[in-house]
């Protein structure tokens, strides 16, 4: 990117939660459906998210953006390296989140589960929370594609690991 500074936004989590339960059983013609080539979890969560922020980065490989099938970042459908660029310490263009607790989770924030206890599998967006404080497991409710679902408890995995991400805001360019 050229010489830009920036200033922290809010994070739309009203967008990002309307976008999620809107495509969460469909998929937006405007993206590609990655479904039966490793699954398409992390590029709804990235749309959710984007819907949520209205910022890409265009960094080549270490940026989070899509432009089309064949040109987007490892980022926007990598379960990895979504979290890799989403708390990146870098003072550069895009959404920004820590990995939290569960009792820092809003509708909005994203969940990764890995299912063997070695790598992260899948990227599911929280849409609602039944109660707080004390979250568990139960009173979470995600949205999802690969697994597609909406208001689904993100109890009902059956994962040996979990982290959360907690957007706190978004990075954008001021020239």
């Amino acid at each position: 990117m050229d010489e830009y500074s920036f200033r922290m936004r809010p994070y739309n989590r009203l967008a990002a939660v309307r976008y999620a339960q809107k495509w969460a059983y469909g998929r937006n013609p405007r993206f590609y459906d990655y479904e039966h080539i490793g699954g398409d979890c992390t590029n709804f969560a990235s749309q959710c998210v984007y819907a949520g922020s209205g910022v890409m980065n265009y960094t080549k490989d270490f940026g989070w953006y899509y432009i089309d099938a064949n040109n987007k970042a490892p980022a926007w459908t990598g379960v990895d390296y979504f979290f890799q660029f989403m708390t990146r310490k870098e003072e550069n263009a895009g959404p920004v989140a820590l990995e939290a607790s569960i009792g820092q989770l809003e509708p909005g924030d994203v969940v990764q589960l890995s299912f063997d206890g070695e790598s992260w599998n899948h990227s599911p967006v929280v849409v609602r929370l039944l109660r707080t404080p004390a979250l568990r497991p139960a009173d979470v409710l995600i949205a999802a594609h690969s697994y597609d679902s909406d208001n689904r408890p993100l109890s009902t995995y059956d994962y040996r690991g979990i982290r959360f991400l907690h957007f706190i805001g978004v990075r954008a360019p001021v020239q």
